[in-house]
Order: structure tokens, then C-alpha cells, then sequence
């Protein structure tokens, strides 16, 4: 975003929290919920927030409410735990056409990553976890930490980063990352291996910041290797949601841009700007939204009450898409740069397998 100064006094400062956006009507609550709780951490300066497709408001409605009270300069944190191409891409792409057209002044800022506070947000949900099932030692417990998933490699890196600093915090007896979907290993087929290691505890720690399809199919799928396994104890640890140590983080993001520190992402290791080993033709690749086409949908999924609990894709296939209602399954059809290992035997491949051998 463009650079700007710290010479606007607060009351022509406003902060936007940009989300992802969901059809889930829970993960939208607990979004709107950790906004409402960070807004008394600055009390002067207008909070509001946006998605970039989804759910209403989107980014655009966000920032023309931050410009109805007379903000100038806006503080814009994605609320993205890792830099991928949500962070790099879609999100600043919407901010700067705005910034353009409206001539305001929008300063980007880091995604949450990686620091202690987040650590501590998820090391306590797994005391949490720990606690309600006390009867197997750390040593025979097995942690499986579960990422979002990206086509973009520094981001999965940060999620077994995520994994090993937990390992080694609480002494478990082995940790091992896998994802729900893009890339591999997928939770089904790394569960399956994992249960080969012979430990009496796994637990599956979905490293999410809400609720969602993709925590529901994470539940699902662990049940089939729990199902099959029923020898082994299987714990679920619960998503970070807006756990005190998440809120400050935010803060922490908001007081970075305003201090005018180092927001920049990593860039060392971004396939976008490094010749990234089996990532070499993104370098340089256009920085623009893929979302224009789903932008300010609002049809929220009605086939459960509140909580998704993953009926309409089971196998990681939305129902609508088996149906052709709709096309939007974040592949290529729209933009995405190919992810060269989408043939992965153990990643999406593998889904596209269990549901054309269902169907």
C-alpha cells in the first residue's frame, strides 16, 4: 500500500479488518464477534470490517463507512494468520483500487503470523483439550496440527513451524502438519499414516482462527481414521476463535503501522518476488483479486441450523458444484496460478478420487 505519515490526528484515523468471507453463518458471527472485542482496545479510532466475498459488508462497504465518518487515513490488518495469496493478492488489490478511486490514504498491514502471542493462543487451546482428557501421558500423545492449506509454500512452511514450536513446548511425544485441502498431506490420508507410529493419543488441532466447512470436514475426516482406529484415543482441540492473546495480536498489528515499523510480509521467501524451488514461474506474477465474481454474495448455506457440520461437501466437493450451480471452487477457472502438485497422491488429488468413487 502506499507509504503515509503520522500526520493525521486520530479522529481522521479508521481501521479496517479485512476477512476472507464465508457461507457459514457461525464463522461470520465469530468474525464480527473478535471485531467487536478489539474495538475497545482503540477507543478513538473507528474499527470496521469487511469481507472479500461471502458475506456482507465486503472490503469496499467497510472502507465507505470508514470514509462516512471522516476518516482519512485508514489502517487496513488482513486478519489472515499467514501471508498467502489472500494477504499478497486479493485483499491489498481491492484496497488499492479504492485508494485510487477515492483518493484515500490506506496503510497495509501484516498478517497475524508467527510470535508469542498467537503461540500462547494455541498452546491454550490445547491445554484446553488436555485437560478434558487427562488420563494419557504427553509421551505417547501424538499432535496433529491442521492448516488452511495454500498454493503458496512460505505459508504452509509457517504452519509446521507453528506445529514444532508447540512439539517442543509442551514435550509431546511427536507432531506432525497437515492440511485441509490445496495442498498435501490432506487430514484422511495423513491420519492414516500417522496411526502407523503406534502412539495411544493423537490430537487434531485445527489451526483456524473460526468456525467453518473447512473445520467441520476436518471433524469428519478424522473420525473415519478415528472409526477405523478405535484403539487409539483421538482428541480435538479446538480452533483459536477470539481468544484474548488473538485479540492482541490484532492490536499489536494495528500499533505496528502506527509506530511506522516494518510491515512488510516476507518477501525473502515469497514465490512471488524469489525463484522458489518448483515455484519459479510465479515470479513477478500481476497482483490482483480473484474474488470480483463472488463479491457481495450473501446466500448463506441453510442445510444446517448454525454450525456447519460439512453436509454440503463431505469430500472437500460442494454439493453445488456436483449439481453445476455453481463454479467456484478456488480452482483455476478464475485466475489461480496452477499449484504444481495438485496431482499430489495425497493432496487434492485425493479428494477428486473418494468423490468420483461416491458418485
Amino acid at each position: 500500500m502506499n507509504p503515509a505519515s503520522l500526520d493525521h490526528p486520530d479522529g481522521h484515523l479508521g481501521i479496517l479488518i479485512c476477512g476472507h468471507g464465508s457461507r457459514n453463518r457461525l464463522a461470520v458471527e465469530e468474525f464480527a464477534q473478535l471485531v467487536k472485542a478489539l474495538k475497545p482496545k482503540f477507543p478513538t479510532i473507528p474499527v470496521e470490517y469487511g469481507y472479500l466475498e461471502f458475506a456482507r459488508p465486503v472490503l469496499r462497504e467497510g472502507l465507505d463507512r470508514l470514509l462516512e465518518q471522516g476518516v482519512k487515513r485508514v489502517l487496513a490488518v488482513p486478519a489472515m494468520l499467514f501471508a498467502a495469496g489472500h494477504a499478497k493478492n486479493d485483499i491489498p488489490s481491492v484496497l488499492n483500487n479504492y485508494a485510487a478511486e477515492k483518493g484515500l490514504i490506506i496503510d497495509y498491514g501484516r498478517e497475524l503470523g508467527i510470535n508469542d502471542l498467537m503461540i500462547g493462543a494455541a498452546g491454550a487451546r490445547l491445554k484446553e483439550a488436555l485437560e478434558s482428557a487427562p488420563e494419557v501421558p504427553l509421551c505417547e500423545t501424538l499432535l496433529v496440527v491442521v492448516g488452511r492449506g495454500s498454493s503458496d509454500p512460505d505459508a504452509n512452511s509457517n504452519v509446521a513451524k507453528i506445529t514444532r514450536m508447540l512439539v517442543e513446548g509442551f514435550g509431546f511425544a511427536w507432531g506432525e502438519t497437515v492440511f485441509s485441502g490445496v495442498t498435501f498431506p490432506l487430514v484422511e490420508p495423513g491420519l492414516r499414516y500417522l496411526v502407523r507410529l503406534g502412539f495411544r493419543r493423537i490430537i487434531v488441532f485445527p489451526y483456524f482462527l473460526f468456525s467453518g466447512v473447512l473445520v467441520s470436514r476436518i471433524r469428519e475426516h478424522t473420525k473415519r481414521v478415528a472409526d477405523d482406529h478405535p484403539n487409539i484415543e483421538f482428541l480435538a482441540a479446538k480452533y483459536l476463535g477470539d481468544h484474548p492473546l488473538v485479540i492482541e495480536t490484532f492490536r499489536d498489528r494495528i500499533d505496528e503501522i502506527l509506530r511506522g515499523g516494518d510491515t512488510a510480509m516476507n518477501c525473502s521467501l515469497c514465490k512471488y518476488r524469489s525463484e522458489l524451488l518448483g515455484f519459479e514461474n510465479e515470479v513477478g506474477l500481476a497482483q490482483e483479486s480473484h474474488h470480483h465474481h463472488v463479491e457481495g454474495l450473501t446466500e448463506s448455506c441453510t442445510l444446517c441450523k448454525k454450525e456447519c457440520t460439512g453436509a454440503c461437501q463431505p469430500d472437500g466437493i460442494p454439493v453445488s458444484l456436483k449439481e453445476k450451480a455453481h463454479d467456484h471452487d478456488h480452482d483455476q477457472s478464475h485466475g489461480h496460478y496452477p499449484y504444481p502438485h495438485a496431482e499430489h497422491p495425497f493432496g487434492p488429488v485425493s479428494l477428486r478420487k473418494s468423490s468420483e468413487t461416491e458418485t
